[in-house]
């Protein structure tokens, strides 16, 4: 063992994710489309963009999710950034629940589930993936995009409806 890998291992869990749920993150939707068929798609707030020539993104999903086999064998993916009033679709995605998009308005963009009321979307080809600890990195080459106005909804502290402050004003 290596003395980096000595300090990894003796770092507590709930110390460092309590450090890490004080960075405030942007929330995504990242959705595609399963062998089966269906759609599939899970809340992630670890996304970040990776490079602008060609523009790119990198997306981090968890293995214990179920969409996270899908994912990592899929071609193409949808990043989906919501807005400040989809507290509750983040919700959704963040569940466990059997059919996430019930009740969520979208459509196929091509082999991808498009989320129809997310202000950013991106639409990407797979270009990487692979597995560091418990998670598994995905880049995505950008082929589309979509832009609304729109606020941000942002996590901070575990919170969902954390709000931005401008000139000393929350902004919910």
């Amino acid at each position: 063992m290596t003395a980096t890998e000595d300090v990894a291992s003796a770092l507590p869990v709930a110390a460092f994710t309590d450090a890490m749920s004080r960075l405030v993150s942007g929330l995504a939707v990242v959705t595609t489309r399963q062998a089966g068929g269906q759609p599939c798609g899970l809340l992630v707030s670890s996304i970040c963009s990776y490079s602008v020539a060609p523009p790119s993104v990198l997306v981090v999903l968890d293995h214990a999710s179920r969409c996270r086999d899908p994912l990592a064998r899929c071609a193409e993916f949808g990043v989906h950034v919501l807005g400040s009033d989809e507290e509750r679709t983040a919700r959704t995605f963040a569940s466990r629940g059997a059919d996430k998009f019930a009740g969520v308005g979208w459509e196929w963009d091509g082999a991808v589930p498009r989320l129809c009321a997310a202000p950013i979307y991106l639409r990407c080809t797979a270009k990487a993936v692979f597995d560091h600890g418990d998670h598994t990195v995905l880049i995505g080459e950008v082929t589309r995009t979509a832009v609304a106005e729109a606020e941000p909804l942002v996590c901070y502290r575990r919170q969902f409806d954390w709000g931005l402050r401008r000139n000393g004003v929350r902004h919910p």
